[in-house]
């Protein structure tokens, strides 16, 4: 299958680092213009250049703005008007228990889980209904589906994704836009290792050992038995953002490692 989005835009958030920066990457080699959203001009910088050279390609942008924020969103819009592809990438996470998540937690993880993908989409999606062609997804996660303990709020902002996703591809139903959520699972990104290697400090072992206590521990029902790489998840992003992907819209697209105890 040779994926091209050869005259496509593509609005990647959160795409300096991690899954973003992985999808920005594999958008911008099978072809789509590629415009990144990242906070800090120097990581943007260090990310645009990172993407040309992975990809050959000099047409690849950057706006620097909070897209957590109404402020933000508004700036991203004004910088890129109109794109074919909205990739909500965007999210923050942390381990906290349920009892000590004060009202500020709660509204902050909101904003920046949910309302960032709901106030860009509710932007392009009307362009890409008119033109009678789009792709929206919102990287959910497989803690929508399995609410992890440790992070009550967290699964309950990407459980609000999946029914923003499932609603919007029923209101652009028909329009030749389709809108899916993403579903990972535990991923290498530089923010799990990181947190792999600041609970294996406190446990006398190494990140990667920590992986797989941490997958015992935590998600003992995996299949994969390893934490997903970047790519892995970015793959199953641009498959669903291809034209040979038309016929799938308002769909959860799982590439968790088969944590998720489901055969639908």
């Amino acid at each position: 299958m040779h994926i091209k989005l050869s005259g496509k835009q593509a609005l990647v958030t959160g795409s300096t680092a991690g899954i973003g920066l992985a999808i920005a990457t594999g958008l911008a080699k099978a072809g789509a213009q590629v415009t990144l959203v990242g906070r800090d001009q120097a990581k943007v910088d260090t990310a645009l250049n990172y993407i040309r050279q992975a990809s050959g390609r000099d047409d690849v942008g950057g706006i620097v703005a909070d897209a957590g924020t109404a402020v933000g969103c508004q700036t991203i819009i004004e910088s890129l008007p109109e794109t074919d592809i909205l990739v909500n990438n965007l999210g923050i996470y942390g381990g906290c228990p349920f009892f000590d998540i004060n009202d500020d937690a709660w509204e902050e993880i909101f904003q920046v889980n949910v309302m960032s993908g709901v106030r860009l989409a509710r932007h392009y999606a009307k362009g890409m209904q008119t033109r009678g062609w789009g792709r929206i997804q919102f990287i959910s996660s497989e803690s929508a589906l399995n609410i992890p303990a440790e992070m009550v709020h967290y699964g309950v902002s990407k459980a609000a994704l999946q029914g923003v996703s499932r609603g919007l591809a029923k209101v652009l139903a028909g329009s030749g836009v389709t809108v899916n959520t993403i579903l990972p699972g535990p991923t290498r990104t530089e923010g799990a290792q990181a947190m792999m290697a600041e609970m294996g400090k406190e446990r006398g072992v190494t990140a990667e050992q920590m992986e797989t206590l941490f997958l015992a521990e935590n998600r003992p029902s995996t299949l994969l038995k390893r934490f997903a790489t970047p790519e892995e998840v970015a793959n199953l992003c641009i498959y669903a953002a291809s034209p040979q992907a038309s016929a799938t819209t308002g769909a959860a697209l799982r590439v968790e490692g088969g944590i998720v105890e489901s055969i639908a």
